[in-house]
């Protein structure tokens, strides 16, 4: 049995029940070469080869209809209380399940918003509606799934937010190895490769692309956002600044940290760049208090983006933060302004359970990037940190 499909097939149908919607209908096939994002969570790690629909209804009935190969690991999951596996084709018992349930919505996973709610392919979508569906009343009782996966993959269960926490456990550990490693003379290559051999030592994997994860950038010629460590060299007077997460036990970290090399002389940072320092603290606190079950996004957002701008900054180019589970974008609300390329994701209300990163970052003139990352838990007297903060600037010497 797996406990977390269990856990979360049962939170599927209290959300469908919430969204008076009468089932949802996942349709997949051949999953191994890129399956539906949700199938994790709803079906665990298992392939899905021939055409199949796993069905959660508003009444809390959860049935699979599967090819017959398929069948001992549909049951496996102990999610579904009737497995239905089938030989020729899946077309008698899907529509004896939809007669027999009756339901006046059918929601797919169709999303115009939510990536990771627009599993259903196109191809898949045209034999569902325009094959299988044809001709009966159903076809026309079909809607978008988004609501239901969106809360689906953000409202963590507990089990999901301990997964969470040994990974960002896992990531702080590296952290502290590589601040210890730190030295003016490494290439920002070389100092990304100690990191993927420490994450290989613990036998953990990259929570995104491995060639960017982590994002090392020093000085302020540096490559920011999603850009491979380059061969520029770490220096006295540089800010390095990190971006990287672990993937363990299928939950994901996503941390950003900055270190500071000082000069010969220098005992502390230059006063720019502690006040820098300072500010991105100020803006991760007002968007951390800001996150309020019932809040949106943008509201979120607005309250981190007010403290770097009063401040004479530039506005920085993403959102504030996004939300964090089983991949380091996981889909659902986002904390970040109302511009066209979020579309209504930051409309979305905080809601209890969820877990988001908090992401401002400024730009110090000849010194280099000031981002940091935290990952927060949303709970009902509004967040918490899941990892211990980064409060002061790491200040690394001359080995």
């Amino acid at each position: 049995m797996n406990n977390l499909v269990v856990e979360k097939t049962s939170q599927a149908v209290q959300i469908l029940q919430e969204e008076n919607v009468d089932l949802w209908l996942t349709f997949v096939r051949e999953t191994f070469a890129g399956g539906d994002p949700v199938l994790p969570l709803i079906y665990g790690d298992s392939s899905l080869t021939w055409l199949s629909a796993l069905l959660i209804g508003r009444n809390g009935q959860k049935v699979a209809i599967v090819g017959r190969f398929e069948e001992e690991a549909a049951r496996g999951t102990g999610a579904f209380d009737r497995v239905l596996p089938y030989d020729q084709s899946i077309l008698p018992g899907l529509i004896a399940v939809l007669e027999e349930l009756n339901p006046q919505s059918i929601a797919i996973n169709t999303s115009k918003n939510d990536v990771l709610a627009d599993g259903l392919t196109h191809g898949m979508y045209q034999i569902l509606v325009e094959e299988l569906l044809v001709g009966t009343p159903f076809a026309d009782r079909i809607i978008s799934a988004e609501k239901i996966i969106s809360a689906l993959r953000g409202r963590k269960t507990p089990l999901e937010v301990e997964q969470i926490k040994s990974a960002i456990y896992e990531t702080e550990k590296i952290y502290q190895n590589i601040f210890s490693f730190l030295r003016p003379g490494l290439t920002e290559r070389m100092v990304a490769a100690h990191m993927h051999q420490e994450l290989e030592k613990a036998g953990l994997s990259h929570a995104w692309t491995p060639s960017s994860c982590p994002a090392v950038n020093t000085g302020p010629d540096s490559p920011m956002g999603h850009a491979e460590p380059t061969d520029l060299i770490v220096q006295q007077g540089h800010i390095v600044h990190f971006d990287f997460g672990v993937r363990k036990d299928g939950y994901c970290s996503d941390i950003q940290r900055v270190a500071y090399m000082l000069r010969e002389g220098e005992t502390e940072a230059p006063a720019l760049v502690r006040h820098g320092f300072e500010i991105i603290r100020a803006s991760i606190q007002a968007a951390f208090e800001a996150l309020q079950p019932g809040a949106t996004g943008q509201e979120v957002d607005a309250a981190a983006r007010t403290v770097v701008v009063d401040e004479g900054y530039p506005e920085f180019m993403h959102a504030t933060g996004h939300q964090l589970g089983r991949l380091a974008h996981d889909g659902g609300g986002i904390l970040g302004p109302l511009w066209d390329r979020y579309g209504d994701l930051p409309l979305r209300p905080i809601e209890i359970g969820q877990v988001y990163t908090i992401e401002p970052h400024i730009v110090i003139p000849g010194y280099g990037c000031l981002g940091l990352e935290e990952d927060v838990l949303v709970t009902e007297n509004g967040a918490v940190y899941l990892g211990p903060p980064q409060t002061e600037l790491y200040l690394v010497r001359k080995h």
